[in-house]
């Protein structure tokens, strides 16, 4: 039985009608099939039947009974039907075994614990029964296959079984018998092609929470099918290859593949003039097997290209493809796009999902996030907003800068009037990223910042509640505090803090440190005069404690750091950070005639380390070739605006990032809760950082400095870990970090400064929600949240299990039913089982079982060698305003630039409730932890925090 992901609400009430059931006019009704392969039409009232049995069995059919039972039976007969039809994969057939499954599952959602246990022991003697007659009752018959012309033909039990043992090839712990079995159940005479394909990959999934390479398993079996689609319609005749088969016909493939896209006015001509036979002769078929389930299915839906849905894209032409829009300005483009082409897909370096989307296409938007900062006046506004829809369209994040435009009851000098505030055009802001969806491949995504002094920001601080004047409500908008020194330094002090409209104060938003201080008391003194119209005396302390209670309670605004983010920023010779991006890893400079851009990609972390520790070697050469492309996308890239355009070439940003920091320290035994996992931090970004400013310079070396080097902080040999200087000074000291280092970092100081920097700005740590499940690790420096759970996103719901857990767990005789329905039991957390040795509970600890100080203290010892910032989620299991205070002003007090959501276990947990186990007891399956104040995180896979990658 599949783990649940959630109750699916209000079921329909009897009788149950075709509607009911998820019937649409115009479609084929839903069918079932029995165990002896027979087809019969859906029947919900079937179901209402069994209960209603089930109940009366139990507790007596008197009529106070029977009324009872009939209104509840109503109500789970549909959960039932939901649930099965939210499930259907394809063919609209369910097994009669699966029906069974989802009424045991609504009878325990419902707390009806004698009636199912009834209900397990009645199906338990019907399984004996239908065993002792199996010897007497005959052969089955042969089954067909209904192609796609409607014709009959048998069915190949040979290929399948030679597929099943394909995909189980070289796997430990897995078996095409098993697979087998479960597909043989769900077959049924007159299949379809399309059915019959699934059938074994959805076998194989239910497989994956006993054995985690079940999901390589599927993944292969997957591949069959995405091979059949895209060989028959690339070669235009029905077609299909086994995995040996397609090791062949790759080099045929890609040529026709890339004609196919380029014919469609899809694919750029020029990728036409490569010599493909060259490219694909270079790629890896073997590399196909590399996948998880997930990985593999998440490219399908919304990765490979297609024409009016169908797909001609493969794994490896995937790859290549991206390979060669990176490559086209090239002096050896083919070299270079194998090279691209084996770091991809070695799954050593992943580029974002912007690159992987629209590298090589017509319109090669790659970039990742763009910011923008809004005038103050009508003009400048609704151009900002239609800047947001132009870049949005082509799948870019967005961080906006409110924080210029004057503030409620501010003077309007054209029509001697009253502003009416910020808010009204951020409604404006948030319709218009839901109205322009990227593209029709995922929703608009959007952040906006206000500095703390703002008059409008404790209206700001509201704009995610669910109460209140919807007018003046974002539910779909990210927002975030964009939070100077000074105010934490008040806050600390329990001082008071003063709101200004910023028509009257404009020097405050391009100000920071000593020099905005010395400003900011200024106008203070004139307010005290009378000479400042707009503005307000607040306790710093309450707005704080404001801030943090609707973080808790809507998950916005995040909490960000103005000083740090402009302090320690490169560029602050030629202008300010003005705000963060949709994920809160980006800090470059905004103005009126600058859009900035970055070009994200991340390190798999995880590839790069052995139980003997950190493999520099293979860092260096991973990062060498990734700061390669990434600086190609500067170049290559289709910009919607001049103004991003103008920014990105003149400065050139990238933002290198890592993913797999979690899986890096179980390979490496360390508990992410320890000083060994905090020095790991510290020495694994330390090394990409030296290798990433080295690539820098070579670039610079070979194709020349970014236009705005001299007066940078690189141009003075001021690295990252020299910034923490500046920092440090502007604070008298108050900054709590360590500054050890363990490389030659004086040799690559005088390389800068000689030779200079290709690119202004070089890291930066994104989320990775999807670019993660692709490669199949855990996601950018994330904790586990869960052992096991399920995931669900715009893919469907997978499984997921953590393999490493597994494996020690059999290495150690542990691994076993019994160890499953724990797990479940307890959401995924392995420290609550006695069974489990207590270095593993330290090891596999989850991100709420440990304390936030680990995760922050990590993160700071990242941040002294990033020039830009990361994306840092906080774990809170039960939030308090104590514990959120401490954590917020810790993250401050270590110098971090941003923080990004807060993620806090919901106070209800969804059902999660079933009756399959080792003994009929009641199990109970874990879904994925849902965070009360973030609905919508990217742990979650939401479309809003992939948008970075």
């Amino acid at each position: 039985m599949s783990l649940q992901v959630q109750n699916d609400g209000p079921a329909p009430s009897a009788p149950f009608s075709a509607a009911a059931a998820g019937v649409r006019a115009g479609e084929p009704a839903f069918q079932v099939i029995r165990r002896n392969g027979a087809v019969t039409p859906f029947d919900a009232s079937k179901i209402a039947v069994a209960l209603t049995k089930a109940f009366l069995a139990v507790e007596g059919g008197s009529a106070a009974v029977s009324r009872r039972v009939h209104e509840i039976v109503a109500e789970l007969t549909g959960q039932v039907v939901a649930n099965l039809t939210r499930r259907a994969d394809a063919g609209r057939t369910f097994h009669i075994e699966d029906i069974q499954d989802q009424a045991e599952l609504a009878l325990m959602r419902g707390e009806h614990h004698k009636v199912a246990r009834a209900y397990v022991l009645y199906r338990a003697q019907r399984a004996k029964e239908r065993a002792a007659r199996l010897v007497s009752e005959p052969a089955p018959v042969v089954l067909h296959v209904r192609t796609a012309d409607g014709a009959l033909a048998p069915l190949d039990v040979a290929r399948l079984t030679d597929l099943a043992r394909e995909a189980c090839a070289g796997l430990d712990g897995v078996s095409a018998e098993p697979i087998l079995a479960e597909t043989r159940r769900n077959l049924y005479d007159g299949i379809s092609e399309q059915e019959l394909a699934l059938a074994p990959i959805l076998a194989a999934r239910t497989l994956i929470e006993t054995e985690p390479n079940y999901a390589k398993a599927s993944a292969r079996l997957l591949n069959d099918m995405l091979r059949r689609e895209a060989l028959s319609f690339v070669f235009g005749r029905p077609d299909q290859a086994t995995q040996a088969e397609m090791a062949e016909r790759y080099a045929e493939f890609f040529p026709a593949c890339v004609k196919i896209g380029v014919d469609a006015e899809i694919l750029d001509p020029e990728l036409g003039r490569f010599d493909l036979a060259r490219l694909a002769a270079a790629l890896k078929p073997e590399r196909d097997l590399q996948f998880d389930y997930l990985g593999l299915q998440t490219l399908y839906d919304r990765y490979f290209l297609h024409v009016s849905g169908r797909r001609f894209e493969l794994p490896q032409t995937f790859f290549m493809r991206v390979a060669m829009g990176l490559a086209l300005r090239e002096i050896d483009r083919e070299a270079r796009a194998i090279e691209f082409y084996d770091l991809l897909s070695s799954f050593d370096f992943m580029a974002s999902t912007p690159t992987l989307f629209n590298s090589g296409t017509l319109r090669p938007q790659l970039s990742s996030c763009f910011l923008t900062t809004v005038s103050d006046d009508l003009d400048g506004i609704f151009k900002a907003i239609r800047d947001n829809a132009l870049l949005a369209k082509y799948s870019g994040g967005l961080g906006n800068d409110w924080t210029r435009v004057r503030g409620l009851g501010a003077h309007i000098k054209g029509t001697n009037g009253e502003s009416q505030g910020v808010v009204p055009f951020l409604k404006v802001a948030n319709d218009t990223a839901i109205a322009v969806n990227q593209g029709g491949k995922r929703k608009g995504a959007v952040c906006a910042y206000l500095e703390t002094w703002h008059v409008d920001i404790e209206e700001f601080l509201d704009l995610r509640k669910n109460t209140g004047d919807d007018r003046r409500r974002t539910h779909d908008m990210n927002t975030a505090n964009w939070i100077p020194d000074l105010f934490m330094e008040r806050v600390e002090a329990g001082a008071d803090w003063t709101l200004f409209s910023p028509d009257e104060t404009p020097d405050l938003h391009d100000l920071v440190g000593k020099p905005f201080k010395a400003a900011y008391e200024a106008h203070e003194a004139r307010a005290e005069r009378g000479e400042i119209r707009i503005f307000r005396k607040v306790k710093a302390l309450d707005l704080w404690r404001r801030m943090l209670t609707m973080l808790f309670e809507t998950g916005h605004p995040w909490i960000t750091f103005k000083d740090p983010c402009n302090l320690r920023s490169p560029q602050s010779h030629v202008g300010v950070v003005h705000s963060s991006n949709l994920c809160t890893e980006i800090t470059l400079n905004t103005g009126a005639d600058e859009v900035a851009v970055c070009n994200l990609g991340s390190v798999n972390l995880a590839a790069h380390v052995s139980a003997d520790g950190l493999d520099r070697a293979r860092i260096e050469r991973t990062v060498r070739t990734a700061m390669r492309m990434l600086d190609n996308v500067v170049d290559i890239n289709f910009y919607t605006i001049p103004e991003a355009r103008r920014s990105n070439l003149r400065h050139r940003p990238v933002g290198l990032g890592l993913m797999g920091f979690q899986d890096a320290l179980e390979t490496l035994r360390l508990p992410v809760a320890s000083e060994k996992a905090v020095a790991f931090a510290d020495a694994s970004m330390e090394a990409i950082s030296y290798f990433a400013i080295s690539a820098s310079v070579d670039l610079a070396a070979e194709r020349g400095r970014y236009a705005s080097f001299e007066g940078s902080l690189w141009s003075k040999g001021v690295l990252p870990i020299d910034s923490l200087d500046l920092l440090e000074a502007a604070r008298d000291g108050n900054v709590e970090i360590d500054r050890s280092s363990t490389l030659d970092w004086a040799a690559l100081r005088a390389r800068v400064t000689t030779t200079g920097m290709r690119n202004s700005n070089v890291m930066a740590i994104a989320p990775t929600a999807t670019i993660s499940n692709i490669i199949g690790v855990s996601q950018s420096i994330e904790p586990a949240y869960s052992q096991l759970y399920v995931k669900a996103n715009m893919s469907g719901d997978f499984t997921v299990v953590n393999a490493n857990l597994v494996h020690d767990l059999k290495a150690r005789g542990l691994w076993d039913e019994v160890m499953i329905s724990d797990l479940k039991y307890y959401d995924g957390m392995a420290s609550a089982i006695d069974r489990v040795p207590d270095d593993l509970k330290a090891l596999y600890a989850t991100a709420f079982e440990i304390a936030p100080e680990w995760l922050l203290r990590a993160a700071a010892r990242r941040q002294k060698w990033i020039d830009q910032a990361q994306s840092l989620n906080l774990y809170i299991a039960e939030p308090s305003g104590r514990k959120l205070d401490a954590a917020y002003r810790l993250a401050w007090r270590l110098g971090l630039k941003t923080t990004y959501y807060l993620r806090a276990r919901s106070a209800t947990q969804v059902e999660k409730s079933t009756l399959k186990g080792v003994d009929g007891k009641l199990n109970a399956v874990s879904a994925e932890p849902v965070p009360t104040a973030s609905p919508g995180g990217c742990s979650l896979d939401d479309p809003t925090c992939e948008a970075c990658q």
